[in-house]
């Protein structure tokens, strides 16, 4: 489909600009998980700006249909975020988040100016394709229980329902102009776990006297990491680590508890039900042999991302004819977490990285760092990919 490639660039290279300038609204006035009421509100007032009707979902979520010929024929989404974090912005740049403590460190301002570009670029072609595309803007990315489950449990996924969910990421590690996928599991759920050591405090020099909760928290902390070694098949990537250790004696004084908290990702869902029994059995029983107690929690975060494997085919074909196969790349499998995988544990998704990257001129940094930047001649890229590959997805046949 070459005339349709070189109608979205057209589209794409001409919307680049305005893209530019939403990104940068959005990046200088970030709000946080659930608080993005000005953003959400922004994000209304463009989509309006193109003719379509958004609608209000999981109060600051925004749901609009961009409706072809024959809308009912078939229905595609695709999801941006809208949420910022609590991080200090180190950039000096002209669109420098406005906001101390706040800043759009993971990209997601320019995921929301992405899909309000491939917005307009789809309104203005909706005379010459067939179905509707669903846009999704979702609050919360960022924060537990995740917007993705809210918009879900609202009924985001029905009326219409779409047969397939599009989403992609930021990605600092890979130049922009490029983009990566990975079919099949991609990222790994992620769970938090909160334990309390309890034993009985005193002076460290009359250790008879006393249950040692340091001691216990030690052996649990080496113990738990037969959960993955002994436990966890080979061929499914688990980890469980703990990030946090709070014991508030001191040199000479044993406390009366310690606290740990850690995190336990995976990419199977049946096994990660059967870990978080395991952590708690071995925690108990391992606290009570030596004397002590316990009160575990383990708060259950978001599922483990797949990517179908026949759309991501689908998607990657669109993105080899779009830009080249030189531009698009494997990736590997990645242990952080996204709550797009909600998405994907409803109806067939993709989730592909968008590069950002841009060695000559400095921009490297990570996201969810103070310095995290990309190089917006990746908003090019991201617009016209993500409306040519929904273009691509309404016209085939699966």
């Amino acid at each position: 489909m070459p005339e349709l490639v070189a109608r979205v660039k057209q589209l794409a290279h001409t919307y680049t600009p305005d893209t530019v300038q939403v990104r940068r609204h959005i990046h200088a006035n970030p709000e946080l998980s659930f608080e993005e009421h000005n953003t959400a509100a922004y994000v209304r007032s463009v989509l309006e700006g193109y003719g379509l009707e958004p609608v209000a979902m999981a109060e600051t979520g925004l749901v609009a249909l961009v409706q072809g010929r024959n809308p009912e024929k078939r229905t595609i989404a695709l999801r941006a975020d809208l949420d910022a974090l609590p991080i200090m912005e180190a950039n000096e740049v002209a669109y420098k988040s406005k906001k101390d403590g706040v800043m759009h460190a993971c990209g997601h301002d320019v995921h929301t100016a992405s899909l309000l570009g491939a917005a307009r670029i789809l309104q203005e072609m909706r005379g010459e394709f067939e179905g509707t595309v669903k846009l999704i803007f979702q609050p919360g990315e960022e924060k537990f229980p995740g917007g993705a489950s809210l918009m879900i449990r609202e009924g985001v996924l029905q009326n219409p329902a779409p047969a397939q969910i599009l989403g992609q990421h930021v990605f600092p590690m890979l130049p922009a102009g490029k983009v990566g996928f990975r079919a099949g599991m991609y990222m790994a759920s992620a769970d938090e776990i909160y334990i309390t050591v309890k034993g009985k405090g005193g002076h460290a020099a009359m250790p008879e006297q006393n249950v040692d909760t340091v001691l216990i928290a030690s052996h649990l902390i080496v113990a738990m990491q037969q959960i993955v070694s002994r436990h966890a098949s080979p061929k499914v990537p688990s980890v469980l680590s703990f990030g946090k250790v709070e014991a508030k004696g001191a040199t000479n004084v044993i406390p009366n508890e310690v606290k740990i908290e850690g995190t336990f990702r995976t990419m199977n869902e049946v096994w990660r039900e059967e870990a978080h029994k395991r952590i708690k059995k071995l925690a108990e029983g391992l606290c009570e042999s030596m004397g002590g107690s316990c009160e575990i929690d383990i708060k259950k975060g978001y599922p483990f991302l797949k990517n179908d494997p026949s759309l991501t085919e689908r998607t990657r074909a669109a993105a080899e004819a779009y830009l080249g196969a030189e531009n698009v790349v494997d990736l590997d499998l990645w242990m952080g977490a996204e709550d797009f995988a909600y998405y994907s544990q409803e109806v067939p998704a993709c989730f592909y990285r968008l590069g950002t990257r841009n060695e000559a001129r400095g921009i490297v940094s990570s996201v969810h760092t103070p310095t995290f930047d990309i190089d917006e001649a990746a908003l090019e890229t991201s617009i016209g990919l993500m409306a040519y590959a929904a273009l691509q997805e309404l016209a085939a046949k699966a």
